[in-house]
């Protein structure tokens, strides 16, 4: 069951709902330990003092920053703290916007929301207007000692709340010198029109679950087969596709690839009687390609990468 990381509440107005935070997401990365090549034994990293050479107690880490080389201004976790006190447990409502004005780049981390002890009818009235109105919150509050500008919204039946980016905090295009100038590479009608035909033959409907991460399930796999004691040849790289230097036969080629993958038309109905039946579909079949380094280490661990 996932744990509360956060309690406080959401303030708009002069109402005040009681909630708890949760985290919307549980990524799935593989992680390795970093393991001595030569016995296979877990390495340590230690928090060292490089002028003595000495290991610093933990209790005795400070936090700070610094203002000029080997310049620090150190600062302590109370006096973070004391700088606004409320702001630490409150999720402040600033204004309720339309979700179109926002540019996803804004997003950054996904959380849920539940009522807390005697939040839940507040909670379902906030929930529900917002919902009815079609809008969504943009607030203000403080994470893990940083204050972050936050969207709060409703999702299904729940609320959720998303961290926002700042302004500054998101890079100008405009400072990629190799975005070139949209007069120098105009395309053509004919060619807008061939690319539109693409996007057209492969536009459908979102559909979360038809997704994996395919590179993570063959990393996994081939942990496995490894940890079974398996020899795992590498393959060679594949030769990178040759670039097409026509844009329209790029896009001809694509577009013929693409209806290649479309379902192919029912057959017109046979005269009665004639006992023909419409060929059955072939099966596709895949074959996934295997990368890995020299087998286990005899002293290597069998949890030497997690699934999380």
């Amino acid at each position: 069951m996932p744990r509360a990381i956060w309690t406080g509440a959401i303030s708009f107005g002069l109402v005040n709902v009681p909630v708890k935070l949760y985290s919307a997401v549980n990524r799935k990365a593989v992680r390795f330990h970093q393991l001595n090549g030569e016995d296979g034994v877990r390495i340590q990293q230690k928090r060292v003092d490089p002028t003595t050479g000495e290991e610093v107690p933990y209790e005795n880490i400070v936090k700070g920053y610094e203002i000029a080389p080997d310049r620090y201004v150190v600062v302590s976790p109370e006096e973070l703290d004391a700088l606004d006190p409320a702001a630490t447990r409150t999720i402040d409502i600033d204004e309720f916007v339309d979700m179109s004005q926002i540019d996803p780049i804004y997003f950054d981390h996904p959380y849920y929301l539940a009522p807390a002890t005697g939040g839940a009818k507040a909670y379902r009235l906030l929930l529900d207007a917002m919902r009815d109105s079609g809008k969504i919150a943009l607030a203000r509050m403080v994470l893990r000692s940083k204050q972050h500008l936050a969207a709060v919204r409703p999702t299904g039946d729940v609320l959720s709340v998303v961290t926002m980016l700042y302004p500054d905090e998101v890079v100008d295009p405009d400072a990629i010198d190799e975005l070139p100038e949209a007069a120098e590479t105009e395309a053509s009608e004919r060619e807008l029109k061939m690319a539109q035909q693409l996007i057209a033959s492969l536009s459908g409907e979102f559909d979360p679950s038809a997704y994996r991460d395919e590179y993570r399930d063959k990393v996994l796999e081939l942990i496995e087969r490894k940890a079974a004691g398996e020899e795992i040849a590498v393959q060679p790289e594949a030769p990178p596709a040759a670039p097409v230097p026509d844009l329209m036969a790029a896009l001809e080629a694509s577009i013929q690839a693409a209806r290649g993958h479309e379902a192919p038309a029912k057959p017109a109905k046979p005269p009665a009687g004639s006992g023909k039946r419409a060929p059955g579909k072939s099966a596709k079949a895949g074959a996934n390609g295997r990368t890995s380094g020299s087998g286990t280490r005899k002293r290597t661990p069998a949890g030497g990468a997690k699934k999380s």
